[in-house]
């Protein structure tokens, strides 16, 4: 097991790597003060793995609260269905809540946590790549709207994640894709050394080689570990990580929620947002040939969906990092080099939402 740490003074928390980690009940118990602890997760991931939760809680009064799988349950309707749950156990304010899934569930719970009488604690136990990676590191919270993904939810950090490579086996084939996708982002955004890394073993992370999971996991929570505690509620240099992810949230939405996957949203997202640099002249065509390539290469989306452009700058209107009422899209300067503009010529985004599907 390898840990790193999340250094947000006295609410700091540690991440930990590793393979069978998500049954050990030392992870677990400096957390079980109160003695009762409640775990959501779905129905795809509770028959894999909550019994072997509830074991390691051991001692503690659990209640299991089990939701539909898919982004369509980060709803107003399923997070009433956990607030239901908690009250009917009479979980008190001293609950764990157990995040057991991947980034929905991790979303959803924590959400859950961050608002159930004024605030609990949660545990992060993400058990897709996506989540291992992303969502179950920096605090973020929501469930979705109708007019945008993630617009109601609140910065709520878990006391605790404990990323189970383990889980990683029996993750579907999209799914494992869809979570490559915010590795490369953080390449990307962030770090061209790793970039290049992933282009010399992207091979190996889509057949799953323990060893390149284990360094993308890693790297990936490094990156998005400093970036956490150097600005915690996205008010400068944590937008960086959204590189894609402006396009993507409008696919998403624009689809339908859970007709794409999120990696998959972004995937599409960062090559619009690599295709929209070219054109503002920040990074050259081999750059971008770059990106193209190498999502292609892990199996991801390199092109929209024909969705109209009135419709995707619609979505993206209501993006949260927009300024002023104005979008603004995270573009590259250079390979592993991210950068915050505003002011885009609005024709220049239609015309790169026009050729991302064709």
């Amino acid at each position: 097991m390898e840990s790193l740490r999340v250094a947000l003074g006295n609410r700091a928390y540690p991440i930990h790597i590793g393979a069978g980690l998500i049954g050990r009940a030392d992870l677990y118990r400096d957390y079980l003060s109160g003695g009762s602890a409640a775990i959501v997760t779905n129905t795809v991931v509770g028959p894999l793995y909550l019994e072997k939760v509830k074991k390691a809680l051991q001692g503690a009064r659990v209640t299991e609260i089990v939701v539909p799988d898919g982004e369509q349950a980060k709803s107003w309707e399923t997070l009433q269905r956990v607030f239901d749950a908690l009250l009917a156990a009479r979980c008190g304010r001293d609950t764990l809540l157990v995040a057991l899934g991947g980034g929905v569930i991790g979303d959803l719970a924590g959400f859950a946590a961050a608002v159930y009488q004024r605030g609990i604690d949660f545990v992060q136990v993400p058990t897709t790549l996506l989540a291992q990676v992303d969502s179950s590191v920096g605090g973020k919270t929501a469930i979705n709207h109708p007019r945008g993904k993630n617009m109601i939810g609140a910065f709520h950090q878990p006391r605790a994640v404990i990323a189970d490579l383990a889980t990683l086996d029996t993750l579907p084939e999209r799914e494992l894709r869809a979570g490559i996708a915010e590795v490369i982002k953080h390449g990307l955004a962030l770090d061209a050394a790793f970039f290049q890394w992933l282009e010399q073993n992207i091979d190996q992370l889509v057949a799953r080689d323990r060893s390149a999971l284990a360094h993308a996991v890693r790297r990936s929570c490094e990156l998005k570990a400093a970036i956490v505690a150097a600005d915690e509620r996205e008010a400068g240099s944590r937008a960086l990580l959204n590189l894609g992810h402006t396009f993507g949230h409008a696919i998403e939405a624009g689809a339908g929620y859970g007709t794409w996957l999120h990696g998959e949203a972004v995937a599409a997202g960062m090559v619009m947002a690599a295709e929209l640099s070219s054109r503002m002249k920040t990074i050259g065509k081999d750059d971008v040939a770059r990106v193209r390539a190498l999502i292609g290469r892990a199996g991801l989306p390199v092109k929209a969906p024909p969705l109209r452009p009135e419709d995707m700058l619609a979505l993206m209107s209501v993006d949260k990092k927009a300024a002023g009422g104005k979008v603004r899209f995270v573009l590259l300067q250079g390979i592993g080099k991210a950068e915050l503009r505003g002011g885009i010529d609005e024709r220049a985004v239609r015309e790169v939402v026009v050729a991302a599907a064709q």
